[in-house]
């Protein structure tokens, strides 16, 4: 298989991923930081703009996924590729977010 079919469905993992914190919070109404606040990833956008936003997401992870090569569920290494990045992109929000919302040094009982 072409390597850049790897790629693709590394950076698909990474979108659709990133589809839904932003997804979710713009569905629950709430804001949540994105590309298009100020200042870009720190300040908050809108319900609106987190939802349009995800979707985008969801749209460019589907089309890396569905429509590059020939992706496979039962090949470990094509959803080895997807997972990595679906990884990647989860542990770097976690700690950067997290800095915005208590998460990386949560209060102890």
């Amino acid at each position: 298989m072409n390597w850049l079919y790897f790629v693709s469905y590394f950076f698909g993992g990474i979108f659709l991923t990133n589809a839904i914190p932003h997804f979710v919070s713009g569905m629950m109404g709430q804001p949540f930081q994105s590309p298009f606040a100020k200042p870009p990833g720190e300040g908050l956008s809108s319900s609106t703009v987190n939802v349009l936003w995800g979707f985008f997401n969801a749209v460019v992870g589907y089309l890396l996924v569905v429509r590059v090569g020939n992706f496979d569920l039962r090949s470990i290494s094509d959803v080895l590729a997807l997972a990595v990045g679906a990884l990647l992109i989860s542990l770097f929000s976690a700690r950067h977010f997290g800095q915005f919302h208590g998460g990386n040094s949560p209060e102890r009982s």
